[in-house]
């Protein structure tokens, strides 16, 4: 039993609207719905192949969204769903209420968190020279160009803001004790 779910038929339905959700999305079907071909035991030692499929995690969501409510599971897992998209929606709608500085002060504060925890598992994987480490990085995101190569702007010449993070959070813990 698979979602509630009886009968394979019933789930191979439930996988071919998920797949049509899919392909109406633009996205490739066969990425996220990978089919392949299985040994079963059917009795008295005998095995046949039967279809499996290898789901990527987009794919899991969309069996879900598009199964019957009226299964449990189902149910619970589509209430999820709604309650993680409204929750994504009241952060976006708070993050674009948020200052110009405050968006800075934000994605600042993510950046340091994100690039500590690299830094740790890069240390803990036995990484020594973390300049070059992190230069490897950045190149990679860019098929191995630095900035200079694709006509970016270097962080030495991009504007300066008004105020520095410092200072931004300074005077943000001004008004803090100020309440």
């Amino acid at each position: 039993m698979v979602l509630g779910y009886n009968q394979w038929r019933s789930i191979n339905e439930l996988i071919e609207r998920a797949k049509v959700a899919c392909q109406e999305s633009r996205k490739i079907v066969d990425d996220h719905f990978a089919v392949q071909r299985k040994m079963v035991q059917i009795g008295s030692n005998t095995k046949r192949k039967i279809k499996d499929y290898k789901l990527t995690r987009y794919a899991c969501y969309l069996i879900v969204m598009n199964g019957t409510p009226k299964k449990e599971i189902i149910a619970l897992a589509q209430t999820y769903f709604a309650i993680q998209t409204r929750k994504q929606e009241l952060i976006e709608k708070e993050y674009n209420s948020l200052s110009e500085d405050e968006k800075r002060f934000y994605q600042r504060d993510l950046i340091k968190k994100g690039n500590y925890s690299l830094n740790q598992t890069a240390n803990k994987a036995g990484v020594k020279n973390f300049d070059k480490f992190h230069n490897a990085g950045y190149r990679g995101l860019c098929n191995g160009e630095t900035a200079a190569d694709i006509g970016g702007t270097m962080p030495e010449d991009l504007l300066t803001p008004e105020k520095s993070l410092k200072e931004l959070e300074k005077d943000k813990n001004k008004e803090i004790l100020k309440q």
